[in-house]
């Protein structure tokens, strides 16, 4: 199990465009090797002379039967420079290097506007661009989602096993978002979610001076029926109570640049809160924002920390403030 509270540096350097401004160094844990190769059960070959790949194996596998060898090709139990070769008529190089694996050969599927910050068998966390759906809206559209892409990663290794929802982030908010591999620990998660999770901050990029320096926004929050669009009730008590702290970390007359903390955890609800004090979140148009400043929504959910569902081991992963989101603040030159 991984430890607690490593200090690890996410992908991507830091980024400090404001020495009054400080960006912290991720706290991240190693993703897990999908390698399956092991120098114990391997066999490696250097090719001398140019020839095609089942007569190399038959010449190098002279005890083992034709038929012995084609299966292990097309079982995936051969790699040409790392790479999974099943074609018998593959042209081999000279320098290049075979392997041969008494294992099917396991190579990690690439993602697609992600990356993986910790996994383990119970849980997956990872770093979602802006962008990048968390699951489809509607199951029958072919759309590349993280879910749909963590589901293809983990049956890379086990065609049975899947991936459980714990929480979401909008399609064009980035940062810290975690699945379960199991029922089991989604389930625990859902159940204990205000006791589990320790820490959601985000940082928003939003229009306009923040005249109070830090606050809290309180309010109850429904959704419009037809537009689908969340809004705060004047009434009290009609709707899902919401609670959003927040705190100015840099500043100018056009914009301003919050640390968010989530007492609760509505659907759009920083948005709404922000749109409520009449700072809406840059790019956010359907909440009132003005303004394309960055090309993108600017909300990042920044840190994610929660007990884990299993050991009880508290998790804390923390990732850099995106570049974009600091432009707005950058001193023009002067002119000459």
């Amino acid at each position: 199990m991984p430890k607690k509270q490593g200090n690890h540096q996410s992908p991507g350097k830091n980024q400090n465009h404001n020495p009054k401004l400080k960006i912290s160094k991720s706290q991240t844990h190693k993703p897990v090797s999908t390698k399956a190769i092991t120098e114990a059960n391997t066999r490696q070959y250097t090719v001398k002379e140019a020839t095609e790949l089942l007569p190399f194996l038959l010449e190098k596998l002279s005890g083992v039967g034709r038929n012995s060898v084609k299966a292990t090709l097309a079982r995936g139990q051969v790699s040409v420079n790392g790479k999974a070769v099943t074609a018998y008529n593959h042209p081999l190089q000279p320098e290049q290097t075979v392997t041969i694996s008494k294992e099917k050969i396991v190579e990690n599927i690439p993602l697609a506007g992600m990356s993986i910050l910790h996994e383990d068998e119970d849980v997956i966390v990872i770093q979602k661009d802006s962008g990048l759906l968390s699951i489809a809206t509607n199951p029958e559209e072919n759309q590349i989602t993280a879910y749909r892409q963590l589901t293809a990663h983990v049956r890379n290794l086990d065609p049975k096993a899947r991936i459980f929802v714990v929480h979401r982030l909008d399609r064009d908010t980035s940062g810290v978002m975690m699945f379960a591999k199991n029922e089991k620990a989604q389930q625990h998660l859902q159940n204990t979610w205000q006791d589990s999770v320790k820490e959601r901050t985000y940082v928003a990029l939003v229009e306009g001076l923040v005249k109070k320096s830090e606050g809290t926004v309180t309010s109850w929050l429904k959704e419009h029926p037809k537009s689908l669009k969340m809004y705060s009730t004047p009434y009290p008590n009609d709707g899902q109570h919401a609670v959003t702290h927040y705190k100015t970390l840099q500043a100018n007359r056009s914009f301003s640049l919050l640390e968010v903390n989530l007492e609760t955890g509505r659907k759009n609800q920083i948005r709404v809160h922000m749109q409520d004090i009449g700072h809406p979140v840059v790019g956010d148009k359907k909440y009132g924002s003005k303004t394309k400043e960055i090309g993108r929504l600017g909300l990042h959910a920044r840190v994610l920390a929660f007990l884990h569902p299993t050991t009880g081991e508290l998790l804390r992963f923390e990732t850099n403030i995106p570049k974009v989101f600091m432009n707005p603040f950058r001193e023009l030159p002067a002119k000459k």
